[in-house]
């Protein structure tokens, strides 16, 4: 008789623990996340109000890639461009109007602050230079949508 209220206990145990398990839900999969870009920027809020194109870098401390991207970006500066590299430690500021999530991120800016061409991640240097070129004078790349898109 013992053994029949041993075993009866272990089976409303394991009945108990089944329904227990059968209601938890599982995790939700992962999503994946969507990272905007700027459309617009205050070219007051940048270096070079006065040249006619913006490129921006935004980087932080922390980010290993963003020193290729800055290296990449920097040659763009010319008496038409103004180049800046925007890093969060000490620009948390513009991270945070412009509502930057993830760097680093490369921004070419008319006149006006629209933004005309970027990029997330570090683009190769022709893809880079060949964006700003087409953003400054279209038609002049063959591949005229590159930095249009998130990248």
């Amino acid at each position: 008789m013992e053994r029949v209220i041993i075993a009866g206990a272990l089976v409303i145990v394991a009945v108990v623990a089944a329904l227990l398990i059968q209601r938890r839900k599982p995790a939700a999969p992962t999503q994946p996340r969507n990272f905007d870009v700027p459309a617009q920027l205050d070219r007051a809020d940048f270096a070079g109000a006065d040249l006619p194109w913006l490129v921006a870098v935004f980087t932080s401390s922390t980010c290993e890639s963003c020193e290729r991207a800055t290296a990449k970006a920097a040659v763009l500066a010319s008496s038409l461009v103004a180049y800046e590299e925007i890093p969060y430690q000490s620009r948390k500021d513009l991270h945070e109007r412009y509502k930057i999530d993830i760097v680093p991120m490369i921004v070419a800016a008319d006149e006006k602050g629209v933004v005309r061409a970027s990029f997330i991640g570090v683009p190769t240097a022709t893809d880079l230079w060949a964006a700003v070129a087409e953003a400054r004078q279209p038609g002049v790349s063959p591949e005229p949508d590159l930095g249009r898109g998130s990248s």
